[in-house]
């Protein structure tokens, strides 16, 4: 349900398997992903966590995502120092 309490359809998830072994290159390959696609309003990026192939369950989160005052999301990572930035 959306916030107004109305049915909401579902949203679809894009796996993408890589090549890559080490956490730090698949999060270079998303933020890559993210500067190069940004402009595409279909792609949510602010969602956008990691996994290992065999432990698909167990997620990593790339950017905060808070919610700013101007509506807006953050884009620093997760893991972030001081406040939220656009």
């Amino acid at each position: 349900m959306d916030s107004t309490g109305a049915a909401s359809e579902p949203r679809w998830i894009i796996h993408l398997p890589t090549v890559l072994t080490r956490l730090t290159e698949a999060t270079a390959l998303a933020v890559a992903l993210r500067e190069s696609l940004g402009h595409v309003t279909a792609v949510d990026f602010g969602e956008t966590t990691l996994s290992e192939e065999d432990r698909q369950f167990v997620r990593t989160r790339i950017w905060c995502d808070a919610r700013l005052p101007d509506h807006t999301r953050c884009r620093l990572r997760t893991d972030h120092d001081g406040p939220c930035g656009g």
